[in-house]
Parts: structure tokens; C-alpha cells; sequence
């Protein structure tokens, strides 16, 4: 079955930096666009990051434009969001998603915290 299983997550200080994990499995991952998503607390998900499958266009939320970069390695089925400059308002849980047509997947999740 699929299975997106995100890691990388933590507490960071103000203008640090992360780099998320996620590896999927049970489906052609070089067929999917991935996308990365982010809810914090009292808010909505919202779109991150996305990156087409084979193409490798990739796409911001203008929040995270110039800080944030998205990539996948489709030889180790696995999606990865470089975070560097971080602000309090990255705060959140950032999820995995695998997109194609009408079929959606999600991982469960990995929280990321910035503060001092």
C-alpha cells in the first residue's frame, strides 16, 4: 500500500535551518508530483512547496520563496524541503503529499518548531 513517511522535524532557532525527509513507497513515485504542506495550530493546511514529477518544476507559496527549496531523488523514492532562514511563522506540521489526477496520499506528519 502507500506510505509517505516524513522525518527531519525539530526545534529550531529563529534563522536557522531544517531539511525535511519523505519516503514514499507502494506506487510509481516518479509519476507523482509531491507537495509539501504545513498546518499550524488554529489554521488551515496550506500548500508549501509542490515539485512535478519528472519534470522537476517545482512552485512556492510566496511565504517560503527564496528560503525554501524542494527537491526529490526519484532513484530513492524520497522528497525533501530545505528550510533555511526560519521564522517563527514556519512553525507548524508539515506534511507529505503525493498527488496525481484526482488521487491524493498523506504521510502523518513531522512538526517543526522555531523558537529561541
Amino acid at each position: 500500500q502507500v506510505q509517505l513517511v516524513e522525518s527531519g522535524g525539530g526545534l529550531v532557532q529563529p534563522g536557522g535551518s531544517l531539511r525535511l525527509s519523505c519516503a514514499a513507497s507502494g506506487f510509481t513515485f516518479s509519476s507523482y508530483a509531491m507537495c509539501w504542506y504545513r498546518q499550524a495550530p488554529g489554521k488551515e493546511r496550506e500548500l508549501v512547496a509542490r515539485i512535478a514529477g519528472t519534470s522537476g518544476i517545482t512552485n512556492y507559496a510566496d511565504s517560503v520563496k527564496g528560503r525554501f527549496t524542494i527537491s526529490r531523488d526519484n532513484a530513492k523514492n524520497t522528497v525533501y524541503l530545505q528550510m533555511n532562514s526560519l521564522k517563527p511563522e514556519d512553525s507548524g506540521v508539515y506534511y507529505c503529499n503525493a498527488v496525481r489526477g484526482f488521487y491524493n496520499s498523506w504521510g502523518q506528519g513531522t512538526q517543526v518548531t522555531v523558537s529561541s
